[in-house]
C-alpha cells in the first residue's frame, strides 16, 4: 500500500491510537450543544446516491429525538431541492437547495455512483460542501463520500478512509492524504469518514454517543435492534487526537 504522511501526520503519529469504539465515546461537553434548538443534520442527495449509504446514519440521527431532546433535526438538500433517484432506483425528496438549507451542524456526505468521477467535477457542489462542511461542527462522510470531501479540501493534512474496494483509487486521486485501510471508520477533528454499506451504522452510533452520551445511544440502538456499546474488538476504528 502506498501511504503518503504529510508534516503534520507525522508529527501526531505518537499520538494516535487504535482505540476501541466505545472508549471513544465521551460525549461533548452540555454547553457545547444548543439547548434551544436541534442540531442541524443536512444529508447531501445526488443523482446516484446509494441507499445504504443514506439511510444507515438518516435512521440512526432521526431515532435520537425519541431519546433526547432537543436532539437531531435530518433533513435532505440537494443542489436544485429537487428530488433525486438513488442508484437503487428510489425516488427521494429534497427538503432544501444549496441556496435554502439552514445552517448545517453536522454535514453528511453518502456515497453516490459518481462520487468517484462526475460528481467531483460539479464545482458548484464542491464549493458548497467546502463551505458548508468547513463551518459544520461535524462532517461524516459514508463510502466514496470521502472522494467528495477530499475534493473540496476537506481532508487535507488529516487521516481518512474509504470504501476498502475503491482504497487504491482514493490513494492515487489524492496522493497527500495520510489513508488507513482495515478500519470501520476514522474520526480527525471534524471530520468522521467511513467504509460505508452496512458499517455506516458503526459511525453514526458512535457520534450519537459522542454527543450524548452512551445513554442516548444505547437507547437509539434498542429501537434499531443495533448492541451499544458493542462487543469489545468488534468495530475497529481510529480516533486521532481528542476532537
Amino acid at each position: 500500500m502506498m501511504r503518503t504522511t504529510t508534516a503534520r501526520g507525522r508529527a501526531a503519529a505518537g499520538a494516535l491510537l487504535a482505540l476501541l469504539f466505545p472508549l471513544c465515546a465521551a460525549p461533548l461537553a452540555a454547553g457545547d450543544l444548543p439547548t434551544d434548538r436541534r442540531l442541524n443534520v443536512g444529508f447531501l442527495i445526488v443523482d446516484g446516491v446509494y441507499n445504504s449509504e443514506l439511510m444507515a446514519p438518516y435512521d440512526i440521527f432521526h431515532h435520537t429525538v425519541f431519546h433526547t431532546e432537543p436532539g437531531m433535526e435530518v433533513f435532505t438538500v440537494s443542489p436544485d431541492g429537487e428530488a433525486v433517484v438513488s442508484f437503487e432506483g428510489l425516488e427521494i425528496g429534497a427538503h432544501h437547495d444549496f441556496e435554502t438549507a439552514p445552517p448545517i451542524d453536522v454535514l453528511v456526505v453518502p456515497s453516490a455512483e459518481h462520487s468517484m468521477d462526475t460528481d467531483l467535477d460539479n464545482a458548484e457542489m464542491i464549493a458548497w460542501v467546502r463551505e458548508v462542511g468547513g463551518r459544520a461542527r461535524y462532517v461524516v462522510s459514508l463510502c466514496d463520500g470521502a472522494f467528495v470531501l477530499a475534493k473540496a479540501g476537506l481532508l487535507d493534512g488529516r487521516v481518512s478512509t474509504t470504501f476498502p474496494g475503491d482504497l487504491d483509487a482514493y490513494e492515487a486521486m489524492f496522493p497527500s492524504l495520510d489513508v488507513r485501510r482495515g478500519l470501520s471508520f476514522v474520526h480527525d477533528g471534524p471530520m468522521l469518514t467511513s467504509q460505508g454499506g452496512a458499517k455506516s451504522y458503526d459511525v453514526a452510533m458512535y457520534l450519537v454517543a459522542r454527543l450524548y452520551g452512551d445513554e442516548v445511544a444505547a437507547g437509539v440502538g434498542r429501537g434499531l435492534i443495533i448492541d451499544w456499546p458493542p462487543a469489545e474488538g468488534m468495530v475497529p476504528m481510529l480516533q486521532v487526537g481528542g476532537s
